[in-house]
């Protein structure tokens, strides 16, 4: 394990507070009420919100049954009653010989309460590029350029494909409140098949890792002359692009629009710790070593991205029973198993949901077991555990910026940073690798 430890640099990005006098909307009888700007929106006890919806996903090595866990998933979800959406970012046919019917780029309903899509980012790319011509022809900011871009010609570049997945995420899911009535939702449950692993888990980190680019942008763009001239234009066209919903900006100022951005980042990275609005199972195959490896190793490469595994799902060809020896390396996570199924033959996926074990239809059904911390402070011996299964000390980086304020940790092509409380800030001291947590001292 390598302690790096370069010269502090501090941050410049300001955020405008909210008001903290604000008051509570009073209502008078018989009046239209009027919204005050800045006052909270007390909740109407006779309409309770609904729950939000909840998106669930799988990582596992390749080949060890995350489509799979994905369909089976999408079936129990639907029999349990919910409004359940399958979104498949590939093009295997595997989902298409499993749910029996042909899917596309809009939800396909296969069977009660299950819809299911394929997600296409060269599909998704297109409405992006139309909400900016529309802004460009209400503000002229490129005089008629962007008008002649034909959004058909454009393919699809490296990194869109989580950019766009996270995107379309957000508007399904809507994991930021207050942005669209949840009386308006439209699925209760959406399981996603990301195109693999490593993209899953770049998605999930992708709203928390756009926050520390925003703010470099910010700098740049309100500290630097070049940044001065060309950003206020540059920044409504890029936000209105990417826009999840309605409302107009023209009267945002560019500040506003940062905080704006910056708002919506906060919001949907919390989301995926919070086990009510998202849930991530490993799949292995037990039967191979190989999966049962890469399936430790993307647990401690998920709490790198910033979220927490609610569970273990085994597939086994060739025994219906796991060795205990599987399950003790994953524990405290619960374990379930599934029912091996070869995409060559007809099956019936609501038979094989119904002969499910009580563990592992408990495994979907129960939320409240992903909220395991990975972080743990102690005060009084200034030091700061963190969780780190599937990684030996070799394989982790300490750095320290900010004067001591914060951890970066890196591991596994993944940069998770730790906020230290204010009392326990400090350069580290040491730090030691004990079964699977690493325990840093500070000074």
């Amino acid at each position: 394990m390598a302690l790096l430890v370069p010269p502090p640099f501090y941050s410049t990005l300001t955020i405008s507070p909210q008001n903290p006098n604000a008051e509570p909307l009073r209502i008078r009888r018989g009046a239209r009420p009027r919204r005050r700007s800045g006052a909270p929106v007390v909740a109407d006890s006779r309409n309770p919100p609904q729950k939000p919806t909840r998106l669930v996903t799988f990582l596992g090595k390749g080949g060890s049954g995350k489509t799979t866990a994905a369909v089976l998933a999408a079936q129990y979800y639907a029999m349990e009653g919910l409004k359940t959406c399958l979104l498949v970012h590939s093009q295997d046919p595997t989902v298409e010989k499993l749910m029996g019917c042909r899917i596309g780029s809009s939800p396909r309903v296969c069977d009660n309460n299950v819809s299911v899509v394929r997600l296409e980012t060269s599909k998704m790319l297109l409405e992006p590029l139309d909400r900016m011509k529309k802004v460009d022809a209400r503000l002229n900011l490129t005089q008629g350029v962007l008008e002649g871009v034909v959004g058909e010609e454009l393919g699809v570049l490296p990194g869109m494909d989580s950019i766009f997945s996270a995107l379309t995420l957000q508007k399904m899911v809507n994991f930021v409140p207050g942005e669209r009535n949840l009386s308006q939702r439209e699925f209760d449950v959406i399981v996603y098949d990301g195109m693999s692993t490593e993209e899953t888990l770049r998605l999930i980190s992708t709203t928390d890792r756009a926050r520390w680019y925003l703010k470099y942008m910010r700098n740049m763009a309100e500290k630097t002359d070049i940044g001065r001239l060309t950003a206020p234009s540059l920044l409504k066209l890029a936000y209105e692009s990417i826009r999840l919903y309605g409302g107009s900006i023209e009267d945002k100022t560019s500040a506003e629009i940062w905080d704006d951005i910056e708002r919506v980042l906060e919001k949907s990275s919390v989301s995926f710790t919070d086990s009510s609005k998202f849930g991530c199972y490993l799949v292995m195959d037990t039967s191979r070593s190989t999966s049962v490896d890469a399936a430790l190793r993307y647990w401690g490469c998920a709490i790198q991205a910033g979220t927490h595994i609610c569970g273990v799902l085994g597939f086994d060809p060739t025994s219906s029973v796991v060795t205990e020896s599987i399950i003790q390396k994953f524990l405290p996570l619960p374990f379930g198993c599934l029912p091996y199924i070869s995409s060559e033959e007809c099956v019936d996926l609501k038979a094989m949901i119904e002969s499910l074990n009580k563990d592992t239809k408990d495994l979907f059904r129960t939320s409240s077991r992903c909220s395991e911390s990975s972080v743990i402070f102690d005060p009084s011996q200034k030091s700061v555990t963190l969780f780190m299964p599937g990684f030996d000390k070799a394989e982790i980086k300490l750095y320290q910026y900010r004067g001591g304020s914060e951890l970066l940790v890196e591991a596994g092509d993944q940069r998770r940073v730790i906020k230290l409380p204010s009392s326990m800030q400090g350069k580290v001291g040491g730090a030691k690798f004990i079964d699977r947590n690493l325990v840093v001292t500070l000074k």
